[in-house]
């Protein structure tokens, strides 16, 4: 074990890791995650649905409907990046902190906007927020678990996030009917924000010692004496750029991963600015609105609690490959149909196709990251698929404007999901160290490297 004191004072020799042996710091962290999926939330169906009526954007600006998402995914993917390396500095406390005091203007900006623009930059603080704080519970999480628990421990995170982003669809519906939309959604967010705030400064213990940690014992076996496919070609004390050109295009698995985030974002780029929009048009009320997002949202969330365990079992890579054209065919069934029933179904599909990619790529980037570097590697793998917001809101919103209609949105996103599941199954492989491990023959040089 490494020397020293944690932040708390505590013996790092006398850290343990694993899901039971840190329970109480783990379930302070699924609630983190839950409320930065209220924050998220509040914004999906309230926001887009009454885009027009309520702030001021014009009927058929498509391109202006997607700049709040656009803004969401820039800023938040940025804030990934800089969340996973700041981290490795400062703690993953300070950072979760940092989170959620960028938050606080994001109730007040909503209530008070005379126009989308205000809308737009309240999205940016909530990119910061998310970019922050939900890279930390993730980050967290994984350092206080073992490495055979990383699919259990993402799809735990996973399923909190969303079960969070769904029930804030649903409550923020009802809260509009009732109050009003801005001050629902003022009374909603001050309540999640300073809620979050509180915890985190109270209770929750900054997890660096565990990585350190377990960075000082990686030479050893793990998993019954299967070692991890680790990338040859990294320095062992790597610069954030070489993290970075090694996950984008140097490791050729590590680059399927990305790309594959990149592109599942699409769909959610898709269910939250265009889907509230097409069914809003269709004549759905709104708390029906909140029920059908809500239903991607909980399948999403609840399949994860088995999508990620599963992962632990049978290995990354099929899970995420047929999660991609699940989820796609789940979006073009929106098209093919009519109905309340229909599209809880269709959403319900899309959601759990999401379930099966979205926790074990996540996984797959940690099963083959050094601890040492594995907070930088997540949140490069974060910013890339967060990216994906911004890129697809900017897709979505060109295939509107140009063909005219919200439908054509639909088949932009099943078509890049097929395409992108097709190539991560090319380019990407078994990440799974007790299913594919590091031959015998490699393990001398990769330890003297370590």
């Amino acid at each position: 074990m490494s020397k020293g004191k944690d932040f708390s004072g505590q013996s790092v020799a006398e850290l343990s890791h694993g899901i039971g042996e840190n329970l109480t710091q783990f379930l302070h962290q699924l609630m983190q995650v839950m409320l930065v999926g209220f924050a998220l939330g509040m914004m999906r169906t309230v926001v887009p649905a009454l885009a027009e009526s309520e702030f001021g954007l014009a009927r058929g600006s498509f391109v202006m409907l997607t700049a709040f998402v656009v803004a969401f995914g820039l800023v938040k993917g940025v804030l990934n990046f800089v969340a996973g390396r700041l981290s490795e500095r400062i703690g993953r406390k300070h950072v979760l902190a940092l989170g959620w005091i960028a938050a606080i203007p994001v109730p007040f900006m909503i209530y008070f906007a005379p126009d989308w623009n205000w809308i737009v930059a309240a999205t940016v603080l909530l990119g910061i927020n998310q970019g922050l704080a939900w890279s930390m519970t993730q980050t967290s999480k994984l350092d206080l678990t073992r490495a055979d628990q990383r699919g259990l421990t993402i799809g735990l995170n996973e399923f909190s996030g969303y079960v969070g982003v769904a029930l804030a669809g649903i409550i923020t519906g009802y809260a509009a009917t009732a109050l009003g939309p801005r001050l629902g959604l003022l009374i909603f967010g001050l309540a999640v924000v300073f809620s979050a705030l509180l915890l985190t400064l109270l209770w929750v213990r900054d997890t660096l010692p565990w990585a350190k940690a377990e960075a000082a014992n990686q030479t050893r076996p793990q998993l019954n004496g299967f070692r991890p496919r680790y990338p040859t070609n990294i320095s062992p004390e790597p610069s954030t750029w070489e993290v970075f050109t090694l996950m984008s295009w140097r490791d050729r698995r590590l680059a399927a991963i990305s790309q594959a985030g990149l592109v599942e974002k699409f769909v959610d780029a898709l269910v939250w600015v265009i889907l509230p929009v097409f069914l809003y048009q269709k004549g759905v009320s709104l708390t029906s609105i909140g029920w059908i997002v809500g239903i991607y949202g909980f399948v999403w969330g609840g399949s994860q609690l088995f999508t990620g365990r599963l992962s632990d079992h049978v290995g990354r890579q099929w899970p995420n490959v047929l999660g991609m054209w699940i989820s796609g065919a789940g979006v073009a069934l929106v098209m093919m149909g009519e109905g309340v029933v229909w599209w809880s179904a269709s959403a319900a599909l899309t959601g759990f196709g999401m379930a099966l990619l979205y926790p074990n790529l996540s996984a797959a980037v940690a099963d083959i990251s050094p601890p040492r570097w594995r907070g930088s590697a997540i949140g490069i793998y974060r910013f890339w698929r967060d990216l994906g917001y911004a890129i697809g809101a900017i897709g979505l919103g060109l295939t509107a404007l140009f063909t005219g209609a919200l439908d054509a949105a639909f088949w932009f996103v099943a078509v890049s999901m097929l395409c992108s599941g097709g190539l991560l199954l090319w380019l990407g492989e078994e990440t799974h160290p007790r299913i594919n491990p590091q031959p015998l023959t490699e393990r001398s040089d990769q330890d003297e490297r370590s």
